[in-house]
C-alpha cells in the first residue's frame, strides 16, 4: 500500500471516531518508517480538549487501526491538542478564536507599513470571509490600540499567544 493510500485509510478511521465524539481532527501526521513510526493525531473541540477526550480517540482508533491494519509493522499512537498557543490555518479558526490574543509572521511586510514589520501581537477583533478559507482577512488591534489589517494568503504562520 502506497503511503498516500495508508495516510488516506488512517484519516478515514480517524475521522469517523472524531466526527462521532463532536471533535475535529486537528492533524494527521505518520512519521519514521519500519519499526520506528509515530503516528501522531492532533484533536481539537470549542471547549478544550480534556484528557478523557484523547483518551477515547487513542483507544477507539487503535482498535480499529488494528482491525484494519493500514500500517505496516509496528508503530507508536500519540494522541494530543493543538495546545493552548494553536496554530490558527484559516478564517474559521480566526473567527472561532475572535478575542483572544495571537502572534502573526507575515511572509513579506504590509505595503501599507512604512515600518516593514513582519511580526505582529494583537487581539483579534475583526475576520472578513472569503470564498476560500485560506483567504479572507483578519483584523488584529495592537497593544498601542492600533488596527492593523492581515490578509490571510500573507501570513506565514499564526498561532494563540497564552499570556502568561
Amino acid at each position: 500500500m502506497k503511503r498516500g493510500d495508508i495516510l488516506a485509510a488512517i484519516e478515514n478511521i480517524t475521522r469517523s471516531v472524531t466526527d462521532a465524539a463532536g471533535l475535529e481532527l486537528f492533524e494527521l501526521e505518520l512519521k519514521g518508517s519500519g519499526k520506528n513510526q509515530l503516528l501522531r493525531i492532533m484533536i481539537d473541540k470549542p471547549e478544550g480538549v480534556t484528557h478523557g477526550d484523547c483518551e477515547h480517540v487513542s483507544r477507539s482508533v487503535s482498535e480499529l487501526l488494528d482491525a484494519a491494519d493500514p500500517i505496516q509493522g509496528a508503530y507508536q499512537l500519540e494522541v494530543s491538542s493543538p495546545g493552548i498557543e494553536r496554530p490558527l490555518r484559516n478564517s474559521r479558526d480566526w473567527d472561532r478564536f475572535r478575542g483572544k490574543k495571537a502572534q502573526v509572521v507575515l511572509k513579506t511586510p504590509l505595503a501599507d507599513d512604512p515600518k516593514g514589520l513582519k511580526v505582529f501581537d494583537g487581539i483579534i477583533s475583526d475576520v472578513q470571509d472569503a470564498p476560500a478559507p485560506e483567504q479572507g482577512s483578519a483584523t488584529l488591534q495592537l497593544t498601542d490600540g492600533a488596527l492593523v489589517t492581515i490578509p490571510l494568503e500573507q501570513v506565514s504562520r499564526a498561532n494563540l499567544k497564552f499570556e502568561w
